[in-house]
């Protein structure tokens, strides 16, 4: 039931900890990849580490809050695939800022990625993805409970939530899905900082009494891509070690 074989996956920020993982998951599940990033030469880089296949990988330069960019890695997967089976939007901007400190411009860039980027891979991808296929959208913990010095981010990841479940109701009668993974602090270069201030009191306020690693939040994606997920959908899976329990 997770057997990914001949499905196309398409991994937006995949240069990133999580995509990283999901992309190397994906890639042992047999999905052919279509791998975009802000920095082309750092995707390809990251592409010539995953294990050889039979499986194909196509990598595309994409800054997600620009539409046509996202646009054209879609017409790229739609060219060599002939469409798409799974959607993770896995870029993100994190950085840490009072509300009062933020320029409007900081705001705009937060919202631009986080939220705008989310839209835009998924907008452009609806019309390739086919029946039996999965959106899974990267939102946080910060998107249920606020987070100390990221309100944009915050702000974002919310909003991911909700437009993840409206379009349930576009995409259910095409045999289509749409979920939200919510990580918790997962050990990742963009977790660096706050770990190093907060690590302390963050482990004591996590039963599990550790950071989670991107494998394990792969391995939910990897869950709502597939088919053990098929009547899954409009559904968020915290992975935070009982950090936050909604």
């Amino acid at each position: 039931m997770f057997d990914l074989t001949g499905k196309v996956a398409l991994i937006t920020g995949a240069n990133g900890g999580i995509p990283r993982a999901t992309a190397a998951l994906f890639r042992r599940l047999g999905a052919h990849l279509v791998l975009t990033d802000l920095d082309p030469v750092a995707i390809d880089a990251f592409a010539a580490t995953l294990p050889p296949g039979e499986a194909r990988i196509v990598t595309a330069r994409a800054d997600v809050a620009q539409a046509a960019e996202v646009d054209a890695a879609m017409e790229l997967a739609a060219r060599e695939f002939g469409g798409i089976d799974i959607l993770v939007t896995g870029a993100g901007l994190y950085v840490e800022q009072e509300v009062t400190a933020m320029t409007d411009a900081d705001w705009r860039r937060t919202v631009a990625v986080n939220l705008d980027g989310v839209f835009h891979a998924c907008r452009a991808a609806m019309p390739l993805l086919r029946s039996g296929g999965s959106i899974v959208n990267m939102a946080s913990m910060a998107g249920h409970r606020g987070s100390v010095r990221h309100a944009h981010y915050a702000a974002c990841k919310a909003a991911v939530l909700g437009f993840t479940r409206s379009l349930v109701h576009e995409l259910s009668p095409r045999g289509i899905r749409a979920n939200c993974v919510s990580p918790g602090i997962i050990a990742t270069p963009m977790t660096e900082e706050i770990m190093a201030r907060n690590g302390a009191a963050l482990l004591a306020a996590t039963p599990m009494r550790r950071f989670g690693s991107p494998e394990e939040v792969a391995s939910a994606i990897a869950f709502l891509a597939s088919d053990a997920a098929a009547f899954v959908t409009g559904e968020t899976i915290h992975i935070n070690g009982g950090l936050y329990m909604d």
